[in-house]
């Protein structure tokens, strides 16, 4: 095994990142020096009198170690979490969401055809309880919240994965570096997860990677560049302002790069169409490595949102900004592309315009080909962004772009996935990333359970993680769940005590949302109704699981701009459709005996556990939503 010499020796002292209780808080040991890095070390703890080296290193073991935690992070941790595998989530930041957080912002978007549903829509639907005010520093609290609370989960923040110990094509272990504790961890796993965005990790475990756009011909995608090239698309900074009721100044600091208005309007795109929320068209990128270039590029982009800025309130254009001042203006940009790291496949403009048939899908998009200029706000003879065309369907994301193609044990999701750059112009949208990782996440822990990698798992039990992870309420295109363990689909009988719309028999052909005009729902007449399954003969029950309904061609997400709410018709709460109260009853010796309750509901799947039944009948008593007058379900399994 051997460390990857990916660092000189003492850099670890300046990367950005870690926070752990148990080292803030342990006592000084008394230890030899010459066994310890820091041999200059000179403290004297006054409580004993003696002097000491702090201990500054800690090994830790996992099943599965998750690097970033932006909205693919998370849900890659949290689904391996629950599906068994001992899990830690570490982030460099000292906040979790990524380009999502509060440092930069950018809104969970996801396909404009019909919204992604599993953990993302969870914490979309747990940010409305919380989160009415629309607050982005309270939305990173609970993100945080949803995190912590998994029992399987550890999280580390502040904590950045700068080298990796190899066996081989295996990653053995990840050594962190964190800021805030100084102390180097050791994190030993048997699946490493790298979501991280830029993809430290993967790069320094030697797994194949390519940055830049392909031309042409490689995958015959029309709108690649005719040769390739090393432009990537940019990073931007978001802003938010407020109206003070009075007129108010603006001086521009004095590295503010003037505004081109006159050249940079010629693009309807680079309009100022609103002055709420940042301009996603300051943008600036690199032809060749804009991870080395991130510094410069940050500057360069305060530089030129400040001189746009500038423009809009001292230039007279724009009488409407007179009262406006800037609220909030974000420090760390928001990255779309660098290293794209290759997979078993690599999904391709073809795919999603097609939309490409897999036998391995484990998700779905539906953004448009959105390839934003790469030069960006320094290249004013090129649209800001090409929008080259749009998908009028979803399309399947494959299981085989999240794996590495030479180092065994490494999976990813998120914007460095196996990917085309005209691909990614789509599937870099938070949404189509968090399923991604709710994949990821699943498929390390069923990797474990079977002591197995990712390519063995995708050739041999594709059919066990897509299973999983439809129970887990991903929607899959074109593949309807079917699982053999499910003994609701081998009920004799399925009945509602009414109908308005559907046929509680539905309730079990395997897809959990409509499509269009294709009903798979069963909606009851009222509230307070029953949904009753009979077995001919007895079976052993020792859970139900529902899947209610969320209205998934209703956005979802959060806005900088309230407007928009408006716009799209938004509820800022819980989904009113929603079940919030019901209870489950199984029929022992001709009894009704309640087994299970769900109180206070706020996910679209609603899992209930009890000490296992026999039973012929099973009744369901669906008694409140959160304000629709209808009850209604896409689902139900039982299991033994």
């Amino acid at each position: 095994m051997k460390r990857r010499d990916f660092f000189v020796k003492g850099a670890l002292g300046v990367v950005a990142t870690g926070l752990l209780p148990v080292v803030a808080n342990a006592s000084p040991e008394i230890i030899d020096n010459a066994s310890n890095d820091r041999l200059k070390d000179n403290w004297l703890n006054v409580a004993t009198g003696k002097k000491g080296i702090p201990v500054r290193k800690q090994s830790l073991n996992f099943d599965v170690a998750v690097i970033g935690a932006g909205i693919a992070g998370i849900a890659a941790a949290v689904s391996a979490a629950r599906n068994g595998a001992k899990t830690i989530l570490i982030q460099d930041r000292p906040v979790l969401g990524g380009n999502a957080s509060s440092e930069m912002r950018v809104t969970v978007n996801g396909a404009p055809q019909e919204r992604e549903t599993g953990i993302i829509e969870e914490i979309l639907i747990e940010n409305w309880v919380h989160n009415q005010q629309e607050s982005y520093p309270v939305w990173d609290h609970v993100l945080y919240n949803y995190v912590v609370r998994e029992p399987n989960l550890e999280l580390m923040l502040n904590t950045q994965a700068v080298d990796a110990v190899m066996d081989g094509d295996e990653i053995k272990s990840a050594i962190c570096w964190g800021l805030t504790n100084e102390t180097e961890f050791t994190i030993n796993a048997k699946q490493f997860i790298d979501c991280s965005g830029d993809g430290l990790l993967a790069a320094i475990a030697g797994a194949e990677y390519r940055t830049g756009r392909e031309g042409k011909d490689e995958f015959n995608e029309s709108y690649a560049p005719d040769k390739a090239d090393g432009w990537k698309m940019g990073d931007c900074i978001m802003m938010i302002s407020k109206d003070m009721g009075r007129p108010m100044p603006f001086k521009a600091p004095a590295y503010a790069i003037p505004f081109d208005h006159e050249n940079a309007f010629k693009d309807k795109h680079r309009r100022i169409k609103h002055l709420k929320e940042g301009f996603w068209w300051i943008e600036v990128s690199s032809e060749f490595d804009n991870i080395a270039l991130r510094e410069e590029n940050r500057h360069k982009l305060m530089a030129h949102f400040y001189g746009v800025w500038d423009h809009i309130k001292n230039s007279g254009d724009f009488p409407e900004a007179e009262n406006i001042v800037l609220d909030w203006i974000g420090s760390i940009p928001g990255r779309r592309e660098s290293r794209r790291f290759m997979g078993d496949y690599i999904l391709n403009q073809n795919d999603i315009l097609e939309g490409s048939h897999f036998e391995d899908a484990i998700g779905f998009g539906g953004w448009s080909l959105d390839e934003h200029n790469p030069g960006g706000i320094e290249n004013l003879k090129e649209p800001a962004s090409y929008f080259h065309q749009k998908s009028k369907n979803i399309y399947e994301v494959p299981y085989g772009i999240l794996y590495s193609k030479n180092i065994s044990n490494l999976s990813f999701a998120g914007r460095n996935a196996s990917l085309t750059h005209i691909a990614l112009s789509s599937t870099r949208i938070i949404a189509t990333c968090a399923l991604m990782g709710q994949a990821v996440g699943t498929g390390a822990a069923i990797c474990l359970q079977k002591g197995i990698n990712p390519r063995e798992l995708r050739k041999k039990h594709i059919n066990e993680l897509q299973e999983q992870l439809l129970r887990d309420d991903v929607f899959i295109p074109n593949r309807p769940a079917a699982d053999a363990k499910d003994l609701a689909r081998k009920a004799s009988l399925i009945m509602g005590s009414s109908t308005l719309s559907g046929d509680a028999k539905l309730l079990v052909d395997g897809v959990s949302r409509d499509r269009g005009e294709e009903i798979h729902h069963w909606e009851a007449d009222g509230l307070n109704v029953n949904l009753q399954l009979e077995w001919e003969k007895p079976v052993k029950i020792s859970k139900v699981e529902l899947k209610g309904d969320t209205n998934v061609l209703r956005k979802m997400m959060m806005h900088k701009n309230p407007q928009k709410n408006i716009q799209n018709k938004q509820v800022l709460d819980v989904p009113p459709e929603l079940i919030k109260t019901a209870s489950v009853e199984a029929r022992v010796k001709g009894q009704w005996v309640e087994v299970a309750k769900i109180d206070e509901n706020i996910t679209r799947v609603m899992k209930t556990s009890f000490d296992q039944v026999k039973t012929t009948a099973i009744r369901v008593k669906l008694k409140e939503t959160w304000g629709y007058k209808n009850a209604k379900l896409y689902e139900i399994r039982c299991y033994s």
